[in-house]
């Protein structure tokens, strides 16, 4: 098997002449670049790194905004064998301090503002200072760096990736991924959806998450994309990009998590503009609700291509891209990946239809969290993954979330499914979406509980939502308590931050 590396390079040596990156510094492209530059210029920074110092499998802390050269950065580590670690330039110092103390990296790549925070953590970690709203082509860092490299061993168990988890609960763990958990994901997701030079990716996804870097980014540049690399997601850009039909500028592919979906549509304000050179909507890393992929269909002329995947796994299930796609299902499994549906109780596969655990084996699927063999142990079975998420399949062969594992409720010695009493909540009329969650209770153990976005036009609904509720669920299911917020707190990739949440209650 080929590394991530190689893959590359064989695209850029084909393509040469292509554009590689449009990249846009808010509505406007501030720097194109070709296949072969963007090859020469990371070899040209792999040659840097080794200059500091950097070996094959060293950890490198990316902690960039999304840019050119935190791409490049990621490839040229990718060239010499080193380990990604990218991480969201927005966390804060305590955050920053236990990663960075986790991580251990061999060196830091940060921008000048962030520089002085990331030596007060750690001063004796190395720092390779990038100023990122510079415009690539203007800067000298790479000038006098050697264009040729020596060839680097690298193998398929070699790691090339460390995502950190979320950390909802807990601190977050390091999904370490190798060579082959990547290249084995990305040809996956090249081969199902059709990715191929012919394509324009309109990328407005975060590069710290795999979402992002992996099955948008890797998935692009291996198959001669052309990739439209936004420095933010603002939806007013997006859809200028998304409607522009002239050659070289038309978009076919948009991926992206529904609340980006939920901020364009709002945008649009009930425009209609036509998007038939559009070929592929796809949306994850957060659950896709049923009336939003009717209004995704009808706003963009094309239905979604719901999918699923995890840091710890790459991508798992999608809808296909041609034949049916069913609201609210993630779809089926991708080529590779065996599927289990578990009693997490007696730990015997569910009976068919009923509710379980998905466990999963394929080669896309990390060994190892990073320095943790504890959780590494907890979260493998003879040799399947626990995803921790929990599910079921109808009798065609698709697959459907239906919570997660810890996520819930035990009240009264009863398992309740939040998500269960969200899609009656989010029924109601006036309601925009709704998060329900257990917190403490003497006499139950949980009580549930529930927050609830509304529209601005709807009135009290209070009685409206609990008359719903006692018509469609037992009355140990019902809420006992429902706030109104204006929206649900969220991190980059859409999903709600229920921790957060408990505290309002």
């Amino acid at each position: 098997m080929r590394s991530v590396a190689e893959l590359l390079t064989d695209c850029f040596q084909k393509h040469s002449k292509k554009t590689a990156l449009s990249f846009f510094r808010g509505n406007r492209i501030e720097t194109r670049i070709s296949f072969q530059d963007l090859d020469v210029n990371s070899t040209k920074m792999a040659s840097l790194f080794i200059k500091q110092g950097v070996k094959k499998s060293d950890n490198v802390v990316l902690l960039l905004d999304k840019s050119l050269v935190f791409v490049v950065a990621h490839i040229a580590l990718q060239k010499i064998g080193a380990v990604s670690v990218p991480l969201n330039p927005g966390f804060k110092k305590s955050e920053l301090t236990y990663l960075l103390n986790d991580a251990a990296p061999s060196l830091v790549i940060v921008s000048p503002e962030l520089a002085g925070m990331i030596r007060q953590i750690d001063p004796t970690v190395t720092c390779m200072e990038i100023d990122t709203k510079i415009a690539f082509q203007a800067l000298d860092i790479l000038n006098s760096c050697s264009r040729e490299l020596e060839k680097i061993c690298i193998v398929p168990d070699d790691p090339g990736l460390i995502i950190y988890t979320s950390g909802t609960t807990g601190n977050p763990k390091g999904a370490v991924l190798t060579q082959k958990n990547l290249v084995n994901d990305a040809s996956d997701i090249i081969r199902i959806w059709e990715i191929s030079e012919s394509d324009t990716l309109c990328h407005s996804l975060p590069l710290f998450h795999v979402h992002g870097l992996c099955f948008a980014l890797h998935t692009a540049l291996i198959s001669g994309s052309h990739v439209m690399l936004l420095d933010r997601f603002d939806p007013d850009v997006v859809l200028d990009i998304l409607k522009e039909t002239r050659p070289g500028l038309a978009c076919t592919i948009f991926m992206a998590v529904p609340a980006m979906y939920s901020k364009l549509m709002d945008a649009l304000q009930g425009q209609t503009p036509c998007f038939d050179h559009m070929r592929l909507w796809t949306s994850g890393s957060a659950p896709l609700p049923v009336k939003e992929f009717q209004r995704i269909t009808q706003a963009f002329g094309k239905e979604p291509v719901e999918r699923e995947g995890m840091s710890e796994t790459g991508m798992n299930f999608s809808n296909p891209l041609k034949g049916e796609k069913k609201p609210g299902s993630i779809g089926i499994p991708l080529p590779g990946v065996t599927v289990r549906i578990v009693d997490h109780k007696t730990l015997l596969d569910a009976e068919p239809g009923q509710t379980g655990e998905f466990w999963l084996k394929s080669d896309s699927i990390i060994s190892r969290y990073w320095k943790k063999p504890e959780e590494t142990a907890m979260t493998f079975e003879n040799g399947w993954f626990k995803t921790g998420d929990l599910g079921k399949k109808d009798s065609d062969g698709y697959y459907y979330l239906t919570d997660r594992l810890k996520n819930i409720i035990i009240t009264g010695g009863e398992n309740v499914s939040p998500n269960e009493i969200e899609g009656v909540i989010n029924r109601v009329d006036g309601v925009i979406e709704s998060s329900v969650l257990g917190i403490f209770d003497e006499k139950w153990g949980e009580k549930i509980v529930a927050a609830v976005v509304k529209t601005p036009a709807s009135g009290d609904i209070n009685r409206q939502i609990k008359d719903t509720c006692k018509e469609h669920l037992h009355d140990w299911k019902c809420p006992k308590q429902i706030i109104f917020i204006k929206k649900l707190p969220r991190n980059t990739m859409g999903k709600i931050l229920k921790e957060d949440l408990k505290k309002l209650f």
